[in-house]
C-alpha cells in the first residue's frame, strides 16, 4: 500500500507542519520562546525521523521515532529546556501525527487479509497456498462385496505361481 492523498497524505501534511514547527523550534530562539536551542536541535532531528519515515510509507518506524521525540520532549521538560506551554503544542500535533499513522498501519495490515478473504470467497487459493487435490469419483477404490467380508486376502498370494 502507498500513501494515498487521502489518510496518508494528511500524515505527511502533518508531518511536514511538524517539520516547520521543529525549524522555529531550533532557529535563534530567544530565551522566552520557552524552548532552549539544545532541546529545540534534539526535538528537530526526532521530527525529521518521524517525516523520513512517513515519506518512506513505514507507519511502524515513524510511530517508532514519534515515541523517541515524545521521550525527549518529557526528558527535556523536566530539565527546564521546554517550557509547559511549548511541551503542550508539540505533543497536540505528535498526538494528531500518531493517529494517522496507527490508522494507516492498521489498513496496511488489514490489507492483505481482505486479499486473501476476497480470494477465498471467489474459491480461488491465495497466494501461497496450493489447491487441496481431491481424486475424481470415478478413480475412488470400490467398497468390498458384502460376501467377501471374511476373506482377508491370505489365500490369494499362491495364485499364478509357479502355474506355467
Amino acid at each position: 500500500m502507498t500513501l494515498s492523498a487521502g489518510r496518508g497524505g494528511r500524515v505527511l501534511t502533518g508531518c511536514l507542519a511538524f517539520v516547520a514547527a521543529a525549524s522555529v523550534l531550533s532557529g535563534c530562539a530567544p530565551s522566552n520562546s520557552g524552548l532552549q536551542r539544545e532541546a529545540a536541535t534534539q526535538l528537530q532531528a526526532r521530527v525529521l525521523e518521524v517525516t523520513a519515515a512517513a515519506s518512506q510509507n513505514d507507519p511502524a518506524t515513524a510511530l517508532k521515532a514519534l515515541e523517541g521525540l515524545e521521550t525527549d520532549l518529557s526528558a527535556a521538560q523536566s530539565k527546564g529546556q521546554v517550557s509547559e506551554e511549548r511541551r503542550r503544542s508539540i505533543t497536540t500535533v505528535a498526538t494528531a501525527v500518531r493517529a494517522d499513522l496507527n490508522d494507516i498501519l492498521a489498513a496496511q495490515q488489514a490489507a492483505p487479509k481482505a486479499a486473501q478473504d476476497a480470494s477465498n470467497a471467489a474459491g480461488q487459493p491465495t497466494q501461497g497456498t496450493a489447491p487441496t487435490p481431491q481424486a475424481p469419483v470415478s478413480q475412488a477404490a470400490p467398497a468390498p462385496a458384502p460376501g467377501n467380508a471374511g476373506d482377508t486376502g491370505k489365500n490369494n498370494s499362491d495364485k499364478g505361481k509357479g502355474k506355467n
